[in-house]
């Protein structure tokens, strides 16, 4: 399905704020409160919009560490151990990837312990052949992706 106008600026709009209502997204883009409706629904029935959520800052709950690791995976056991890892509450993001690496996951842990934990039962599971832990120290850029 191709995202016109509108449908980019009501998205962009619940981006900034996914609990503006309807009407506000009507007054500030425009459109009729019916036009925006109608395709809200749309984009929610087609899964272009997914879901909405809370955006928290892990490091004022108590999720003080970022990493970044590579895994070299076992040849034929790639899906089974990702999915695997992915069911860790501290994984955030769990990628098949080109290059040196056959999996990227992005997780957060409470602290060193937390993160000796996760490195010791997660990431180094039977068939992890190699991994490669990269602390984040500073977060430049995070955001959901955008269409706007």
């Amino acid at each position: 399905m191709d995202l016109d106008h509108t449908d980019r600026e009501i998205i962009r709009c619940l981006e900034k704020d996914a609990r503006m209502s309807l009407r506000s997204v009507a007054e500030e883009i425009g459109v009729s409160l019916g036009t925006v409706s109608n395709r809200l629904k749309r984009l929610e029935d087609t899964k272009i919009i997914k879901g909405y959520r809370v955006e928290i800052d892990p490091d004022k709950v108590g999720w003080g560490l970022t990493v970044v690791v590579g895994l070299r995976i076992e040849k034929g056991r790639l899906l089974e151990l990702q999915k695997l890892i992915a069911e860790d509450a501290r994984v955030l993001g769990v990628y098949d990837v080109t290059g040196e690496f056959d999996s990227m996951i992005l997780a957060r842990a409470r602290d060193r312990s937390d993160l000796d934990d996760l490195s010791k039962t997660v990431l180094s599971m039977d068939g992890i052949m190699r991994s490669v832990t990269h602390f984040v120290l500073n977060t430049v850029k995070e955001c959901p992706t955008s269409v706007a």
